[in-house]
């Protein structure tokens, strides 16, 4: 999933990733998608995880189980995160072929949206099991 010299194989405008000297346009467009892509999910992983430490503080211990389960998606929100920064990369930057040739493919973010969605479907069933539990 992860790549270890992403920043070699990865070109703008024949410069390697780590060296591009970015144009104002550029850079703009770079910091509109961390902003947006990058920090909404490091915003609501950080909500969850507060929202964890709310019920682990505050309810009988009865309600653990349901604040360890938000720590863990907010966990898992933060990893989904890391793997939305390494598809923005390929999306920006064109990547150099085992032919030299540089190649610039448009991909959409569904990969990342098939894993949040993935996740928070698994974190809602065991949510509503972990609820249906407290009754008894």
């Amino acid at each position: 999933m992860f790549e270890v010299h992403a920043s070699d194989r990865y070109h703008l405008r024949l410069h390697r990733a780590r060296s591009v000297v970015l144009t104002p346009e550029e850079l703009i467009e770079v910091r509109a998608a961390q902003r947006t892509f990058e920090g909404a999910y490091v915003r609501t992983a950080l909500g969850q995880f507060s929202f964890a430490l709310v019920v682990l503080k505050i309810f009988t211990s009865e309600f653990y189980s349901i604040g360890a389960l938000f720590a863990v998606y907010g966990a898992g929100v933060l990893f989904v995160s890391l793997f939305r920064r390494q598809q923005g990369n390929k999306q920006f930057f064109s990547e150099i072929g085992e032919d030299q040739l540089g190649r610039k493919k448009f991909r959409t973010s569904g990969n990342v949206v098939v894993v949040l969605t993935a996740l928070s479907v698994a974190a809602y069933a065991v949510l509503l099991v972990l609820t249906l539990r407290l009754d008894s």
